[in-house]
């Protein structure tokens, strides 16, 4: 039995399929691990929804930030994009059963000593307090009315952390650190428009887990999101989005012997 963490699939179900042959999954005795962004761009997102659901128990997966744009697509409050890829999605006969799947999947997952999530987390925050605030989240999403949360939640542009926010800021700001950010400030911080390599972090900002926690971490924390990062394995930092959607590769990282796995993507 194996553990492996998946980075961002965007909708490239082949490679995706391709990496599960390499590692010789099996989901009746092995467990994967994905870091969110199932949808978008690729060429087969609703396969991948359909796939990933099927897997069941034996595949936890964390919510990204394009699988929130979907939802929003969804529930009216976003309009596709010109490179989106998600109109078979919404298409499909399926769909509410899937987006009804996907808006119940978690925000943050913690298991034993490691912790999985899309983006990152705030150096502000100890990891009880963002599983707190990742759990409040899930549960505006899960709601028979989560449109009102989901409008607020994905328009935010609250970009500083303070203990006094509002219940909609606190949620706009918790879904913009754990789906998002890339870099923030030693102030909590955070900046949603850089893109780009670590070295080039705007005057100020860093990338967020270079910052040493407020709240000292036995954890290691797996993350995807940043492709122009790509692969990063640190004691505590495990970063696995390697771009495949750009046509680089799509990596699973092992759990259990820290091992990485790469497959070649051709998006």
């Amino acid at each position: 039995m194996a553990t492996y963490a998946i980075g961002d699939i965007q909708g490239c179900l082949a490679s995706f399929q391709k990496l599960l042959r390499q590692i010789a999954f099996d989901p009746d005795t092995d467990r994967l691990w994905l870091v969110g962004d199932l949808v978008n761009r690729g060429p087969d997102s609703l396969g991948v929804l359909r796939f990933v659901k099927s897997l069941g128990p034996s595949c936890v997966t964390v919510l990204g930030n394009h699988d929130l744009h979907l939802l929003a697509i969804h529930a009216g409050i976003a309009s596709l994009h010109k490179k989106d890829t998600l109109q078979p999605i919404l298409d499909a006969p399926d769909c509410e059963e899937l987006l009804h799947w996907l808006r119940h999947q978690p925000l943050l997952h913690r298991e034993s000593l490691y912790v999985l999530v899309h983006a990152g987390i705030l150096p502000q925050w100890s990891i009880e307090q963002a599983m707190e605030l990742a759990h409040e989240v899930e549960g505006a999403l899960r709601s028979d009315f989560y449109q009102d949360p989901l409008a607020a939640l994905y328009r935010s542009r609250v970009c500083k952390w303070r203990e006094d926010l509002s219940i909609y800021e606190r949620l706009g700001f918790t879904t913009n650190v754990l789906t998002r950010m890339r870099v923030c400030s030693s102030k909590g911080r955070i900046d949603l428009s850089f893109k780009g390599e670590p070295k080039y972090s705007p005057t100020g900002f860093s990338p967020w887990y270079l910052l040493p926690p407020d709240c000292p971490r036995t954890e290691t924390i797996i993350f995807g999101h940043w492709s122009a990062l790509g692969e990063l394995v640190h004691e505590k930092h495990i970063g696995i989005d390697g771009g495949c959607i750009w046509g680089k590769e799509l990596m699973a990282f092992c759990l259990d012997d820290r091992s990485i796995y790469r497959v070649a993507c051709s998006s």
